[in-house]
């Protein structure tokens, strides 16, 4: 029986690096993970993907004929045209690393790269809660907060990589400081670590009783997923923080929907855990700052992957780039 063809996914990450074997259609058939070694500066990386992926492909009796390509995402900035990455300062690469060119030359297969939340943006857009529409905005609330914008099944990167910087919209006029530079940015205060920052500022005049504020006068641990669940149970500083922190989020993406016009924005990463506690109020003060046209047009919606997301988008790179065209999802 002739084999079809497959698709290689890899979503790099500081901690660990996800991989898939994946059919055109976007479907997962084998997917395993390694932990990402950033020791050395980062040099064992990528000799480490390329013994994780030929060590699979012998396992499963394939070589490099029955693939069309990989696809990587990965942090950083990234020249997709040459396939390098700079400036992934968490994985230890702070000088320029030729990742396409090796992975290429070592497993005899076309390599593409992009940023890791454009991957993560196509994978939804393809397979997940961009649900067929032509144009999809995603935003990722994790450590930080990211963005990619698909329109007619291509991913926007603007003339300097630069689109799709979501979580660099200024919500705050002289607000949190922000690790680019700036200040009042969505990052500082939707993130997982934002919401901390939301909680803890607010925390300072509220006068009622709160298990938030037990735990920032003990000097304990306190995280987004915390508030979301205590929001969950009533707790009223809870609510009033969750209340600020999707205020800013549903400003920002008003901003994006009264630019773009998508038919979805889809929220993910980890802080989209706590789903509809999320979504609705955040879909309310979206509703309130859009245009009418875009009010009654694009719908928000929570991503469906979770961590699929990245390799399957990663992997759609592979398929573009072999039918030079993109995605048909309909």
């Amino acid at each position: 029986m002739v084999k079809q063809k497959r698709l290689i996914g890899i979503d790099l990450g500081g901690t660990t690096t996800k991989f898939a074997f994946i059919d055109k259609d976007g479907n997962i058939l084998t997917k395993w993970h390694i932990k990402t070694d950033i020791s050395d500066h980062g040099s064992h990386i990528v000799p480490n993907m390329i013994k994780s992926i030929s060590d699979q492909m012998r396992k499963e009796d394939y070589n490099s004929q029955d693939f069309y390509g990989i696809g990587m995402g990965t942090p950083g900035a990234v020249d997709r045209d040459k396939g390098t990455v700079i400036g992934a300062f968490n994985l230890g690469w702070d000088t320029l690393q030729p990742v396409g060119a090796t992975l290429s030359e070592n497993l005899n297969l076309p390599t593409m790269i992009d940023n890791d939340a454009n991957c993560a943006a196509m994978g939804e857009y393809w397979k997940g809660a961009g649900d067929k529409a032509d144009d999809v905005v995603f935003v990722t609330l994790g450590t930080g907060v990211g963005g990619g914008v698909v329109t007619n099944g291509h991913l926007v990167h603007g003339i300097n990589g630069g689109a799709g910087e979501i979580g660099h919209i200024t919500v705050h006029r002289n607000g949190f400081l922000c690790t680019c530079g700036k200040r009042g940015c969505l990052e500082q205060y939707a993130s997982a670590t934002g919401v901390v920052k939301v909680a803890k500022e607010i925390a300072k005049k509220f006068t009622g009783k709160s298990r938030i504020k037990e735990l920032i006068a003990g000097d304990e641990e306190l995280t987004s997923k915390m508030v979301f669940f205590l929001a969950d149970n009533g707790d009223i500083l809870a609510n009033q923080i969750v209340d600020r922190v999707c205020s800013y989020l549903g400003l920002a993406l008003s901003h994006v929907g009264n630019t773009l016009n998508p038919e979805n924005i889809i929220i993910g990463g980890g802080v989209s855990n706590a789903g509809n506690t999320l979504l609705q109020p955040t879909t309310r003060y979206f509703q309130e700052n859009a245009f009418p046209s875009v009010r009654d047009s694009t719908r928000l919606k929570l991503a469906q992957l979770g961590n699929d997301a990245g390799v399957i988008g990663a992997a759609s790179l592979a398929l573009q780039f072999r039918n030079n065209q993109p995605l048909n999802v309909k």
